[in-house]
Order: structure tokens, then sequence, then C-alpha cells
């Protein structure tokens, strides 16, 4: 039996970095169960906002949220009220955690916008647009061609491979469809290789959606 490994755990220490970047040895599944809270706060506040991460920094006294996102008007709002009323929300969140464990004290919260200017070389954002098309119920085939057309007029992408799996079209028998173009080696682990996945919610069922996109080679 084959076992099946994100893309990015081999390639952390080479081409990619850690998300939550901190070392704290004390009460460290204190701080990691904070770090999902306010990760999973955020995907569901910003579902609709083109969310590409969200990056985790701690210092002594400080936490620093910077969300990479795609739509940052949408986030920030009319005179920065968006993000004010965000990082209410999570201070909220942080502080009532904080009460159950006394470990993780009160700290100063920053929030970070940061703009993705080309959504269409990152494999969260397509992921989240194939969905989102999905579930508006178009024609899967047609959403994984026009996927591959927007990603290919991209000099940095050099391969990009979108699958679904489900029940596609609301057909009784669920199957796996998928659609590639370019290089794409998963076997080196100088490639560079963007990969997310993404869930369609239709009225038949959950399609699951998976992208890979080639970069080129990172030494």
């Amino acid at each position: 039996m084959s076992h099946r490994v994100h893309p990015k755990a081999y390639r952390l220490r080479e081409a990619n970095d850690w998300n939550s970047r901190w070392l704290i040895k004390k009460n460290l599944s204190e701080y990691l169960k904070e770090d999902f809270l306010i990760r999973e706060f955020l995907e569901k506040r910003l579902k609709d906002s083109g969310v590409q991460n969200i990056e985790i920094e701690r210092f002594s006294g400080k936490v620093n949220i910077i969300i990479n996102t795609s739509k940052p008007g949408f986030i920030i709002g009319r005179g920065g009220k968006g993000v004010e009323d965000l990082k209410r929300d999570l201070e909220k969140i942080i502080s009532k955690f904080s009460k159950k464990s006394p470990a993780t004290k009160k700290r100063e919260l920053r929030v970070e916008i940061r703009e993705v200017r080309n959504p269409w070389i990152h494999a969260e954002l397509v992921a989240q647009w194939v969905a989102q098309q999905i579930e508006r119920r178009m024609p899967f085939r047609r959403v994984l061609k026009q996927a591959l057309d927007k990603a290919d007029l991209n000099k940095e992408v050099e391969g990009i491979k979108v699958e679904v799996s489900g029940r596609l079209n609301g057909t009784q028998i669920a199957r796996r469809e998928w659609l590639k173009r370019g290089r794409l080696p998963r076997q080196t682990l100088r490639a560079e290789i963007d990969y997310a996945t993404a869930r369609a919610h239709c009225s038949y069922g959950v399609i699951g959606v998976k992208v890979w996109i080639y970069k080129g080679e990172k030494f």
C-alpha cells in the first residue's frame, strides 16, 4: 500500500516555510490549540474573501496574524471597520480561551492584511474558485478547462492538475475526474509544487476538489 503525504511536508526546510512561526517550549499544546481556534474562526468568517493562507507569528507579549487574500478591500471594509471588527472578535476568542488555560497570558494582537496580486498562481485560490463554480451548478468539465486555461496564461505556472471527486453533476454513482496540463514532477524534492484542497457543498452531496500547481525547480 502506498502512503500519501502532503507535498509541502517534504519541502518545509528547503522550499517552503511554516504557517505558524514561533518557538515555545512550555505549554506547547495550549498554544497549538489557540492557533487552531484562530484558524478555524478565520476560515469560517472569511469563507468568501479569497484567503490564500493564514500565517501566525508569536513574539514576547505579541501575536501577529497575517492574512494573505486576493480581496483585501472586502476584509478591510470602509475606513478599516472590517479589520477592527475582526480584531475585536479574535480578541474575544483568545481571552475566552486564556481563561480556560492560564498558561496563555493576554497578549497584544495585530492583524495584517496582505494582497495576493495574481490568484491564478496559487492552488488554494484556484481550488476555492472551482468549488464555488460547482456550487453554482456549472458543468464540472467546463470548470476544469477554464481553471487550466486561466492558470496556464501565467509564466510562473509550468504545470497544473485539477481533480474533482464525488457525485459529479448529481449522478447516482460517485467517481473521480481530473485534467492535467504541463509538467508535474511530484517525486522531485526540488520541484516547487503548490497543493490545496477544497469542498463544494451541493444539494446532492459534497464534491472534493484538489489542485496541484508546479512552479519550476527551486535550488
